[in-house]
């Protein structure tokens, strides 16, 4: 949600988040809509299978923020750093533009990684061992919510001729590269809940990939998503807060997922699909556990509070059927592109959150 370089610091809805985390009850699944059963007008085959393609996800996503960042020097070193931790998955994050919320063209900019890096980085990271997820974006200019996003009612038919080109072109890359499974869309709220023009999307994608299909949802998206009888896996980006002021206690954590998990998974048993965290994510900041999303929370180290975090998500989460796994949100920025410092951004690496990623997954 937000912004991508820093992962935005959108707080809409925390206060309401907070309060489904103190008082959420085991009463009802959620008020949002809900899709036909699975083969009802639905764009080609549902998802098959508890977890759609099988095994858990043990992921975590390498984004790019220019055009050649794919195929630097830095590239193989960074895929060879995430495969050292257990990860099974890669995620991979080519951007585009449009220029404004009710804009009906994308473009590509200098931000965008190119077709032959993409493919330079696919090749090592199924080299080291790792599936990769291809997970597209599209992007607003500035700190502009992607959620935004709602062309004028006259232009939604460009809007989508437009989005179809877009996701069709990496559905092509997918199939020919080896992707094991494709993104369809990525927190797009403002135009998840058009049921039949996002079947139109799917089909197109269906024709061109094989592999199974997810779209991401933000966490205060996913109820709302029109069309999750057409891919196989419900996608949502996990950045509920979980506390209302900073905290290292674990267990604290814990039962505040409990509540946004049992919801959560009362909507996978009615969907009949697992639901895949396409991202989660913790800055190494005083406050985290409070806004996940937001990337400038304070000046104030906290690793020990990004950890406790990355701990409590992974052992709320285990052993839960309907899980597919998680990628987290993110691996090291490319060199001279980070916007925030090291040690207070989102990446793990180096720091007591990667610690915790190995015990879960280099001993399991």
């Amino acid at each position: 949600m937000g912004t991508e370089r820093g992962r935005g610091g959108r707080a809409a809805g925390l206060v309401i988040i907070l309060g489904i985390v103190a008082g959420c009850t085991a009463s009802g699944a959620g008020s949002g809509k809900k899709s036909p059963q699975p083969g009802q007008e639905a764009a080609g085959r549902p998802g098959t299978g508890a977890r759609a393609g099988g095994g858990e996800r043990r992921g975590i996503a390498l984004p790019a923020w220019n055009t050649d960042d794919y195929a630097s020097p830095a590239a193989r070193s960074y895929v060879e750093a995430i495969a050292a931790t257990g990860a099974r998955w890669i995620q991979l994050n080519p951007t585009w533009y449009q220029d404004s919320p009710r804009a009906a063209e994308l473009h590509t900019t200098d931000e965008t990684a190119s077709d032959a890096s993409l493919r330079h980085i696919i090749g090592l990271a199924r080299r080291a061992g790792l599936k990769v997820l291809l997970k597209p974006h599209v992007n607003l200019p500035g700190d502009q919510d992607r959620a935004a996003i709602r062309p004028r009612r006259g232009d939604r038919a460009r809007w989508y001729a437009a989005y179809t080109r877009f996701i069709v072109r990496y559905a092509d890359l997918a199939r020919e590269t080896g992707v094991a499974e494709l993104a369809v869309g990525t927190e797009l709220a403002g135009m998840s809940g058009d049921r039949s023009g996002w079947l139109a999307v799917v089909r197109s994608v269906r024709a061109r990939f094989g592999g199974p299909l997810v779209y991401a949802a933000n966490y205060d998206e996913f109820e709302d998503v029109a069309f999750w009888d057409a891919v196989d896996l419900i996608g949502i980006d996990a950045y509920w807060p979980l506390a209302s002021r900073p905290t290292t206690d674990v267990a604290a954590l814990r039962r505040a997922w409990s509540p946004i998990l049992d919801k959560v998974g009362r909507f996978a048993a009615e969907r009949r699909r697992p639901v895949l965290f396409t991202e989660a994510g913790y800055v190494s900041q005083r406050g985290t556990t409070t806004e996940p999303y937001a990337w400038d929370l304070s000046r104030t180290n906290g690793n020990a509070e990004q950890a406790a975090a990355y701990e409590a998500l992974l052992a709320s989460c285990a052993g839960r059927r309907w899980w597919a796994g998680v990628f987290w949100w993110m691996w090291d920025d490319w060199p001279d592109a980070a916007e925030t410092p090291a040690n207070l951004a989102y990446s793990p690496h180096g720091k007591p959150a990667e610690q915790v990623l190995r015990r879960w997954w280099r001993t399991s």
